[in-house]
């Protein structure tokens, strides 16, 4: 941003794993950050570096009035505890869009890959069919559709679609809460997937860094520009239990099967084993997103090397010993 005008971005979400990182990559690029939280006072305590308003995503008015002069608001807001979905979702991106549209910033949206019914695999391109086989992909599919209709009528979007998140700060994800357990050192892996069966990654670090490249070029972009990143890409289902084994120093690690046998009888009292038993069949067969359209647009896609990205979000999990963090 040199030479430029120092520019606010809205982030939505910035107590979140995803919403963190992008406001600390834009931050660090010279942009202030403005977050929104129902809680402002608690999380200006643990952010003091950003401008934090109170209120509520769901609430039109507060997001309204904490987008007046920003020029980019980043969506990557959830509900509390993954719950809710239904009901909270799309009211929060209509009044993201509204926003928007009545200020003139540009949208920016982390995606996943849940917009995707097996139908789409094993290649999923930016304009695969999205015909989602759970509740969740429904929601985000249609939260793409609004999105996309708002660029129709004046609204910048970008949407930058990525693999299973992991990284420092993320959370709800399957490598913090199905592979290792935090608080304590990695003594097992429990693995979803199936030896020869590919699965994405994407590392928060390198998302945040992916959506700040497009954000410094969002005025060259299509009004709805949709990216998908390549993430690390584990093309057998046995390199990601590799990294956590050599950056453990554990080369005998044992790998245990994920219990899916069980999601039945645990799901329905716990949101996220509940999300978790919805996308097994993301592992069930592998699914790779080809880069060639982020390539493109900003030059090499950011990547940190494997066993450095594994090591940062053990460390920030708690399961390092200290001489290996």
């Amino acid at each position: 941003m040199t030479g430029q005008a120092k520019q606010t971005a809205l982030i939505l979400g910035a107590t979140g794993g995803i919403g963190g990182a992008v406001a600390r990559t834009l931050q660090a690029r010279g942009w202030t950050i403005r977050a929104l939280n129902r809680d402002a006072a608690k999380a200006a305590a643990r952010a003091p570096g950003y401008e934090w308003l109170q209120g509520d995503a769901m609430n039109a008015g507060d997001v309204l009035a904490a987008a007046q002069g920003v020029s980019l608001i980043v969506h990557a807001v959830n509900p509390a505890g993954y719950r809710n979905w239904g009901t909270l979702v799309l009211p929060m991106i209509d009044n993201t869009i509204a926003a928007a549209r009545e200020t003139g910033a540009t949208i920016v949206l982390p995606g996943t890959i849940y917009n995707f019914g097996p139908d789409a695999f094993p290649l999923l391109h930016e304009t695969s069919p999205q015909n989602p086989v759970t509740a969740k992909g429904r929601i985000r599919a249609e939260m793409e559709r609004r999105l996309e209709a708002a660029s129709q009528q004046g609204v910048r979007v970008i949407v930058v679609r990525a693999g299973d998140f992991f990284g420092p700060g993320a959370a709800n994800n399957w490598f913090s809460q199905g592979l290792i357990t935090p608080g304590k050192p990695v003594a097992t892996v429990t693995y979803p997937g199936r030896k020869g069966i590919g699965h994405q990654w994407a590392y928060l670090p390198d998302v945040a860094e992916t959506m700040a490249r497009l954000v410094d070029r969002r005025e060259t972009l299509s009004p709805f520009a949709v990216f998908h990143m390549q993430g690390f890409w584990d093309d057998d289902g046995t390199r990601m239990v590799a990294a956590i084994r050599r950056v453990s120093g554990n080369p005998a690690l044992k790998v245990k099967s994920f219990p899916w046998w069980m999601m039945p009888f645990v799901s329905p009292f716990v949101p996220f084993l509940r999300e978790l038993r919805e996308m097994r069949y993301i592992w069930q067969e592998p699914l790779r997103m080809p880069n060639d359209r982020l390539v493109a647009a900003i030059g090499a896609e950011p990547w940190t090397p494997i066993d450095e990205a594994v090591r940062a979000s053990l460390a920030a999990l708690g399961c390092l010993l200290p001489d290996l963090a």
